[in-house]
């Protein structure tokens, strides 16, 4: 190891921006659902050793030359693995998207990698032989991966915390401090081994001692989360039984016109399916839920659904789907939740807030437009931006904060009035990435919600992963991926409100500010002691 930190110290140009995009595609693996995180601490001391080798420039290229250029291409290697399987998205209507997909997956990388490569170029403005580099460095990405997440509109897949979050007990730790405060802690653990080596003066004992002090903190971290598995209760409720419906339509097919009454029919009968002899249908159901877009048409121009809607459910029965909504005098579509109560009313609706980057709307329309493309989901003109309140409390549901689909991602986004929340509603649909990882994944990043703010969560997805959550990220029931499917449940209870869901991202401010406040007070006395 000593030769290969020195190689990897001495190394420049093209050489040592693959070995930098192939160790981002190593770190890569520990995203969701792989967890390989001992790739983090094989990968993450590269990125050190090469800034120790990193020329020292003047000018613009102090933040973008060499420095910028190791971070840049770490990341490239890294986001290229983590979202590789938006590729599969492409498949769907196939032709010239399937050449494009390629070129796509690696532009989406790079924007990414953009954030990494900036803050690789920071971090070595203050750069020393001190162990505190590798807090600089952390502290710096931890900031930028912060960023990303919340920069026009953010983008915060695969965040590096998630590596430590590989199952329940390890998930727990999330109540405190989020996600951004979990990605501040894998960052600068997984950068240990880089003390180690190249071997210096330094006793054996004083190199290893970060690194069994990291693996002490992973061991601190589950021993938590099954201290509070143990010992917090989750009673269920027994006024709310819930019916959630997995359709599994084909995407290719979902949003033509002549599936639609093949739609509505699968959906009507799915969810009046009685599974066993005492089973009475939709009788003893209070809330039943479809997926995402579960109606691939606005209900202004098929009204009849209603009505079929309306002989489908018992008076006490509410329906919460996700549908298209029009509204005619702004000309403008939502990708919407709805609450439907058994007259065929629609009570209540939200409208995703979050949409997606050229799956749901297409920045530079009229640009790309010249090319022929669009946005992957139909609309007048792409979805848009909603602005309805995010808690919902239609009547015969207790008061929810509804999520759709990408929106899930967002930590610490659940709005204003989330403590009058019982639950969280996620309605998605995974059919676009359907053989890839990306469900498990996406879902894996929804599960984190619940664990963060105390509430359990329902999601339904048309395919993908339809499951029931307690507000401790277990899972108490779950559909079979790609296959139509019913859950049926009572709701949990939701917990006391948690740390992070009071603080918010507070601990992960102040822990950064405190970390730079530390990292630039040695600098200053490094410079000192020099001259």
């Amino acid at each position: 190891m000593n030769w290969l930190a020195g190689q990897i110290i001495l190394s420049y140009g093209w050489r040592r921006g693959l070995m930098l995009l192939a160790a981002g595609l190593v770190a890569g693996t520990s995203v969701p659902p792989l967890f390989v995180l001992p790739a983090l601490f094989l990968a993450m001391p590269i990125w050190v050793w090469a800034l120790d080798g990193a020329e020292t420039e003047t000018g613009w290229r102090r933040l973008f030359g060499a420095a910028f250029q190791i971070g840049f291409c770490f990341g490239l290697g890294y986001f290229s693995f983590a979202l590789h399987w938006l590729g599969s998205a492409f498949f769907v209507d196939g032709g010239f998207l399937l050449v494009v997909m390629p070129f796509a997956i690696l532009a989406l990388a790079a924007v990414m990698a953009l954030f990494w490569g900036l803050a690789s170029a920071a971090a070595h403005l203050v750069w020393s032989h001190s162990p505190l580099r590798l807090q600089a460095l952390a502290t710096i990405v931890a900031a930028a991966e912060f960023i990303r997440g919340h920069i026009l509109t953010g983008f915060p897949f695969d965040l590096v915390g998630y590596a430590l979050t590989a199952n329940e007990q390890m998930m727990q730790a999330a109540n405190l401090f989020g996600i951004y405060g979990l990605t501040f802690v894998a960052i600068l653990i997984s950068m240990s081994p880089a003390l180690i080596w190249p071997a210096d003066e330094r006793s054996l004992t004083t190199r290893l001692a970060p690194f069994f002090g990291a693996l002490l903190l992973i061991a601190a971290q589950v021993g938590y989360g099954q201290q509070r598995l143990q010992s917090t209760e989750v009673p269920s409720r027994n006024d709310v039984q819930i019916r959630l419906v997995q359709p599994n339509i084909d995407q290719a097919v979902k949003w033509q016109a002549e599936s639609r009454e093949f739609t509505v029919d699968r959906l009507i009968s799915l969810s009046e399916t009685q599974l066993d002899p005492t089973d009475n249908g939709l009788e003893d159901v209070s809330i039943l839920i479809w997926p995402e877009a579960a109606l691939p048409f606005f209900l202004s121009e098929y009204p009849e659904a209603l009505a079929r809607f309306a002989r489908m459910l018992p008076d006490d029965t509410l329906l919460l789907t996700g549908a298209p909504r029009r509204d005619t005098l702004a000309q403008s579509d939502f990708n919407s939740v709805m609450a439907i109560n058994g007259e065929g009313e629609v009570i209540a609706a939200y409208d995703k807030q979050h949409l997606v980057p050229v799956g749901e709307f297409l920045p530079f329309k009229s640009f790309f437009a010249q090319f022929g493309l669009t946005q992957f989901v139909p609309g007048l003109a792409g979805w848009t931006h909603g602005t309805t309140p995010r808690l919902m409390m239609p009547e015969g549901s207790p008061a929810f904060l509804a999520l759709v689909c990408y929106e899930a991602i967002f930590s610490g986004d659940l709005g204003a009035n989330a403590e009058q929340a019982e639950y969280i509603l996620n309605v998605t649909n995974d059919g676009w990435f359907a053989g890839s990882i990306g469900p498990a994944q996406h879902f894996h990043h929804a599960r984190l919600r619940a664990v963060e703010s105390g509430l359990p969560m329902i999601r339904v997805a048309n395919t993908g992963i339809t499951a029931l959550v307690d507000p401790l990220g277990r899972i108490l029931g779950q559909v079979v991926p790609d296959q139509m499917g019913l859950l049926d449940g009572a709701l949990p209870e939701r917990l006391e409100t948690t740390l992070f869901q009071r603080w918010q991202h507070w601990p992960f401010f102040i822990a950064l500010m405190l970390s730079a406040g530390l990292v630039l007070v040695a600098k200053r006395f490094s410079g000192r002691r020099r001259s």
